[in-house]
């Protein structure tokens, strides 16, 4: 059996005055790499939708350069148009990154035959391996089953990054990548790490795995180790934070402040995120210290 590959979705560090914070940034893919964590970058935790074409091209490279090799990088290309889509992957894909994630377009309303289309003409157009990424409750745009199941007879296109929050689209795209080898389920939900492995998953791609690295390593190994028990009780620590930091508002925002609570130099998201208060950090602080992580 290959070892699940346990992914983080980066968060993207910032200045006092918006801009990129390039050693925070690094110094949070250093705290991954020492956990034993792949990374994506550019992800909806990464603030992508954010940054400029310049700025995530930037931001790949460097991510690229401080993990040299040392793990997988995969960096989301998605945009609302297959055109600059198209150019972002290219432009990505020089720069040494494992594989693409393409988000579905957002903000425009697609039909499934406009998504086949879509991420077909994005995997033609680069050798770099390509990835569905589905999270419906942000792009409104979902990927069906069955386009899916089109999708992956694309000979570029080797896998899928559910976001979709639940497990009826997670175990439909399980059922396409069971019945393939050429073909892989990346979960994004925090709590359905351990289900998702259990079920066929080639790993996961993790927002709170920002806040708890180990946590979600412990549970990718032990699962592999074929201890349940670890494994379990693993998920259930990650699950628990999750129910407590994301019961305070937006996840990916919670996740920032979060690491902002534990670092300054993470910095808050661009405006017009989440505005942070006194009161909210002190919550934060509170669920961080009752899950034994030093805030």
């Amino acid at each position: 059996m290959t070892p699940s590959l346990p992914f983080v979705a980066l968060v993207t560090c910032f200045n006092d005055d918006e801009t990129i914070n390039f050693g925070a940034t690094r110094r949070q893919v250093r705290r991954q790499i020492a956990a034993g964590n792949n990374i994506l970058c550019l992800g909806t935790n990464g603030d992508f939708t954010a940054l400029t074409f310049e700025e995530k091209v930037r931001l790949a490279g460097e991510v690229v350069e401080e993990v040299a090799g040392k793990t997988k990088v995969f960096a989301n290309v998605g945009t609302p148009s297959t055109y600059e889509t198209i150019l972002l992957a290219k432009a990505v894909a020089k720069l040494g990154v494992d594989g693409l994630a393409v988000i579905t377009p957002y903000f425009i309303g697609c039909t499934q035959e406009g998504l086949i289309n879509h991420f077909t003409r994005v995997a033609d157009a680069v050798d770099v391996p390509t990835y569905l990424y589905d999270i419906p409750a942000r792009t409104q745009n979902h990927i069906e089953p069955a386009t899916c199941a089109t999708l992956a007879q694309h000979p570029n296109i080797l896998g899928i990054k559910d976001s979709g929050g639940g497990k009826d689209s997670l175990d439909a795209y399980l059922e396409i990548a069971n019945a393939r080898t050429d073909f892989d389920v990346f979960s994004g939900p925090d709590s359905l790490v351990l289900y998702a492995l259990e079920h066929g998953a080639k790993g996961c791609i993790s927002g709170l795995g920002n806040v708890m690295p180990e946590v979600l390593k412990a549970i990718c190994d032990a699962y592999d180790a074929r201890d349940t028990a670890a494994a379990q009780e693993a998920q259930d620590r990650f699950t628990a934070l999750r129910v407590d930091l994301y019961g305070l508002g937006y996840p990916p925002a919670m996740v920032k402040r979060a690491l902002y609570v534990m670092d300054a130099s993470v910095g808050a998201s661009r405006q017009p995120a989440l505005l942070p208060t006194p009161d909210l950090d002190a919550k934060i602080r509170r669920i961080l210290e009752a899950h034994l992580i030093t805030a």
